[in-house]
């Protein structure tokens, strides 16, 4: 079952995103396609600034496959000063890809 991870909040910002980028994407500047991300699973990644602050969205297909993502995502962003906790996971009750 696919599941929704978002993350927001105040020490989350787009250069600090940005940095996360480079630090799990092995030195690239944007991650583009699903190849770019270090694990497999992921189905849609969309991060932006929202009114609350940057706020990334992710799409996976399974929770293992996000918790794979975050044992190396949450290293990273520790290093780079993103202190926000992510909102819990949650199982998409509807998931349409175009």
């Amino acid at each position: 079952m696919a599941v929704v991870l978002v993350q927001q909040g105040p020490s989350f910002t787009q250069e600090r995103y940005e940095e996360v980028v480079r630090k799990v994407s092995g030195g690239k500047s944007r991650m583009e396609s699903p190849s770019d991300w270090p694990v497999a699973g992921l189905l849609v990644h969309t991060a932006g600034q929202a009114e609350g602050g940057f706020r990334v969205v992710d799409v996976w297909e399974s929770e293992e496959a996000c918790n794979q993502f975050g044992e190396i995502l949450a290293p990273a962003l520790q290093e780079v000063g993103i202190v926000d906790p992510p909102e819990p996971i949650y199982q998409a009750h509807t998931f349409v890809s175009a």
